[in-house]
């Protein structure tokens, strides 16, 4: 891969009129989309990532740059490029732009499967609704045309696709040659609910910042005002009116947290509805009467200001709605920041949190077993300590380096099979 050549734009195409669910092989049948070539490197000199990527806000943009930065460090000598999937706005992110793929037609999909086919490995990170096509469907499209191999990372395993949905997945997992999945629940629903052969899976977590444990100063909790900390791009779904309500049935007489929600709405919400759900949460913290303890931060969190707020961080709250989500960054990165974490019980919390030990569960939409789980952490003696003792004790295991590690290894194992089977 020439190193001029970094990073490649796909736009999405428009979504297909009619659909018909064509025929899969049965679990265990050869590949069904691309021949790929068996020639090949026997070492990763080159990864191919295609993806959002910044200044795209979202988390798949931002775990594909983590990634590649956890990729760079692992390994210096490995060259990871980008093939951007949607338009962005100008900025420094662009600087290394040496294609862009402008056109929503097949020759668009040709041009930037001719980019990746320049790699070594081709990475696929997969999210349902970011490719084009009805359900992102057009991923598939590329797929056929990759002829280097293929890793799909699976962002979203649905316990109840549609019928679309689960097509595409299978049809990803059985072409490419190793699937990553980032929770033992995500592996688990691959392989009880969906025609995947498991001999491709691998487990790699998600990852974290490295060091960022390190800026927590031993301290006790502040028992007057605690600081209890939700992050990312809002918008319905996550959940905060829940965290709001909590903080209105909270014992006046015990802890009384200041709740900091910080982030932007997210762009595509903004795009459909405005602000209207931060003046929704604004208006509910007004009639619950504890505005006064709630704080907006809006815009662009940078990583330096998420440090700051981890760092002052007594509590990290996740009271989303979704009862599906496989995978959490969030969750992931207060836990590797040694916050310890209140978080309703979708099944990536269930996994990382169900002993007890790095945080406490509560049920959906409940907004007083929210405000339990709060007071129990910030008053319990010791017990935020102990949380806080735990978390730290993972964050080595989820620092983006080791993650990359991880992921690097992967690489080699796929190209030495591709060596040995071209003998």
């Amino acid at each position: 891969m020439n190193r001029a050549d970094k990073t490649v734009v796909m736009k999405t195409a428009v979504a297909p009129t009619a659909w018909r669910e064509p025929s899969l092989p049965d679990r265990g049948s050869p590949s069904v989309l691309a021949v790929r070539s068996a020639a090949g490197p026997s070492k990763a000199v080159s990864i191919g990532m295609v993806s959002t990527y910044p200044p795209t806000q979202c988390g798949l943009a931002t775990f594909t740059a983590s990634l590649r930065a956890g990729l760079a460090a692992d390994d210096p000598s490995l060259f990871v490029g980008v093939v951007r999937v949607g338009q962005a706005a100008p900025s420094f992110h662009d600087q290394d732009v040496a294609h862009v793929v402008a056109s929503e037609s097949e020759a668009g999909i040709q041009d930037a499967a001719r980019a990746l086919n320049k790699f070594d490995v081709a990475v696929i990170q997969h999210e349902y609704g970011i490719y084009g096509g009805a359900d992102g469907e057009q991923v598939l499209d590329l797929l056929e045309l990759i002829r280097v191999p293929v890793v799909v990372v699976a962002h979203t395993v649905l316990a109840a696709p549609s019928r679309r949905q689960r097509y595409i997945l299978e049809t990803l997992t059985q072409s490419a040659d190793a699937v990553v999945t980032m929770s033992a629940t995500g592996r688990r629903r691959l392989l009880d609910d969906y025609r995947v052969e498991p001999r491709k899976l691998r487990l790699i977590p998600h990852g974290a910042p490295a060091g960022t444990s390190l800026d927590r100063v031993r301290r006790v909790v502040n028992r007057a005002h605690p600081m209890v900390l939700t992050w990312g791009l809002l918008g319905p779904g996550k959940g905060i009116e829940w965290g709001i309500d909590a903080l209105s049935v909270m014992d006046p007489d015990g802890p009384r947290p200041r709740y900091v929600v910080a982030g932007q709405t997210h762009p595509k919400v903004v795009a459909q509805q405005g602000e209207r759900y931060r003046e929704f949460l604004s208006e509910r913290a007004e009639r619950k009467g504890v505005a006064h303890l709630v704080e907006f931060e809006p815009g662009y969190l940078s990583a330096e200001r998420l440090r700051e707020l981890l760092r002052e961080a007594d509590v990290v709250l996740l009271p989303y709605n979704s009862d599906e989500q496989v995978t959490s960054g969030v969750l992931t990165e207060a836990m590797a920041a040694g916050v310890p974490v209140v978080s309703t019980d979708f099944p990536h919390a269930v996994e990382l949190l169900g002993d007890s030990r790095g945080g406490l569960l509560v049920p959906h939409k409940n907004p007083a077993a929210i405000a339990a789980a709060l007071t129990r952490i910030t008053a319990e003696p010791g017990l935020a300590q102990a949380m806080s003792t735990h978390n730290t004790s993972l964050a080595s295991l989820m620092d983006w380096p080791t993650v990359a590690g991880q992921y690097g290894r992967l690489f080699e194992a796929l190209l030495r099979q591709s060596s040995v089977s071209s003998r």
